[in-house]
């Protein structure tokens, strides 16, 4: 079963409640009674290993940059000024 986050609606005070996804959203808190309302919470996702975009976007170190660097900037002036 999901687990949803409800907040105390006096309190602020958050819950983490289970229930089905067919169930309709609480609207009173199941053991206390006190009204509560549930609210969104982004899921916490961490991409790890080789192939995801963080791994194929990062800068490349100062050594390989600096060479592969200036002999494509060379190569792209040369042709941007004729």
């Amino acid at each position: 079963m999901p687990t949803y986050l409800y907040k105390n609606l006096e309190t602020g005070e958050i819950y983490e409640l289970q229930q089905s996804m067919r169930d309709d959203a609480y609207t009173a808190h199941p053991d206390s009674g006190v009204p509560v309302k549930r609210i969104v919470a982004r899921p916490g996702i961490a991409f790890k290993g080789s192939g995801f975009y963080v791994t194929d976007s990062r800068p490349q170190a100062r050594g390989e940059g600096a060479a592969s660097g200036s002999s494509s900037g060379g190569s792209a002036k040369g042709t941007g000024g004729e």
